[in-house]
């Protein structure tokens, strides 16, 4: 009884082994077909890589000038009698500005200016004096030297009062005025600024290894921080003849027209210089490269061969397309496009999106109509 009630036992705890061993055994053999069964192609965007004329730009920085630009002061001292400026007022040249007290300095003018007419009288009548012989030569030639030194004394005086005066030395633009009426000034003392901003100089360095790309009248880019999105065009107008020795840059000037007064001495500006004789490139699209420490790289979309070498049908007859990773060299980026200068062709079609989720060899679908760099917005901008 004993021995049949073990057997029993043992009949049943085979039975339960056997059915998870196959129960595991089946698990197994589902994984092993979900891991064996091809994978669904994986959803990307495409571009394609075209050739265009692309025009290098040198990059630079500079800072802006006025075409003319003062400190205004006075040579002499006193006080200030009347003020003919407000603070920002557009002025034109020889435009008074400023009076000084110039009391004693007139009085003193209208003094000489006496002297000098009796010294003129005398010089006169001395004239006929000596044809006649009433006077000696000498006498004659007294007479001469008075006359012409009241006259240096009046001039003199002239120019004494006219240091007293202050005028525009230019037309342009006032800055905040420094001085009130009633002020003592020392000579010296600046009263304003004067700024002409119809034009503009941008000053920069390029390095030296550029001179051969530069020529006067060459097109220059200007964007500033206070417009963002703005560009400014500016040309070059003179290269200094020297090379600073303790940098080894060269200094270049370009005039920026401002009609409008919209950009300002001291401004900081980021600079690009197109550089003559476009060459054509291959370029596509930023989002297409891969940037790794160990190179530049993009998924080429590709049809998938068999063993003959023929491409390769899915169900509904449309060629099999697989992610070729291919190295390539890149240069420029302008405008969301990127020139390709090793890698690539014109008329490849590469991924633009979607990346991440690709290896070597992926099954892909393009998701969308491919791209060409030309149908974006500003690819206008990298044709020139």
């Amino acid at each position: 009884m004993l021995r049949r009630r073990m057997l029993i036992m043992l009949a049943v705890v085979l039975l339960i082994v056997v059915m998870l061993g196959g129960y595991k055994a089946f698990s197994i053999y589902q994984q092993i077909q979900v891991f064996s069964a091809p994978k669904p192609p994986i959803s990307v965007a495409a571009a394609t890589a075209e050739q265009r004329q692309w025009q290098q730009r040198l990059p630079a920085v500079g800072s802006l000038k006025a075409l003319q630009g003062v400190e205004l002061s006075l040579e002499v001292a006193g006080t200030v009698k009347s003020l003919h400026f407000d603070s920002g007022q557009q002025v034109k040249a020889g435009q008074l500005l400023l009076q000084l007290d110039s009391g004693e300095e007139t009085a003193l003018l209208g003094t000489a200016q006496a002297d000098l007419g009796l010294a003129k009288v005398d010089f006169g009548r001395g004239s006929q004096l000596v044809v006649d012989q009433a006077i000696s030569r000498g006498e004659f030639d007294r007479l001469s030297a008075q006359y012409r030194r009241n006259q240096a004394v009046v001039e003199q005086l002239k120019a004494s009062l006219q240091k007293k005066s202050l005028k525009a030395p230019f037309s342009g633009t006032l800055g905040i005025r420094q001085v009130d009426i009633g002020d003592f000034l020392a000579s010296g003392t600046v009263i304003a600024t004067l700024q002409d901003l119809s034009s503009l100089y941008v000053d920069f360095n390029v390095p030296e290894q550029a001179l051969p790309q530069l020529s006067l009248g060459q097109q220059v880019l200007v964007q500033v921080a206070a417009f963002p999105g703005q560009t400014f065009t500016a040309s070059l107008s003179a290269i200094n003849p020297k090379v600073e020795e303790s940098t080894r840059n060269l200094l270049v000037r370009a005039t920026l027209a401002n009609p409008e007064r919209k950009l300002l001495p001291g401004m900081f500006g980021n600079l690009l210089i197109l550089l003559p004789d476009p060459q054509p490139q291959v370029v596509v699209p930023e989002s297409a490269i891969t940037y790794t420490l160990y190179g530049n790289s993009v998924y080429v979309v590709s049809p998938k061969k068999d063993k003959d070498g023929q491409p390769e049908k899915t169900a509904d007859g449309q060629p099999q397309l697989i992610a070729e990773q291919r190295t390539v060299l890149t240069g420029e980026r302008r405008d969301g496009l990127v020139v390709v200068s090793q890698g690539l062709a014109a008329g490849d079609q590469v991924v633009s999106a979607g990346q991440l989720k690709l290896t070597p060899g992926a099954a892909i679908r393009i998701s969308q109509a491919p791209a060409k760099p030309s149908d974006t917005p500003s690819s206008a901008a990298g044709t020139d």
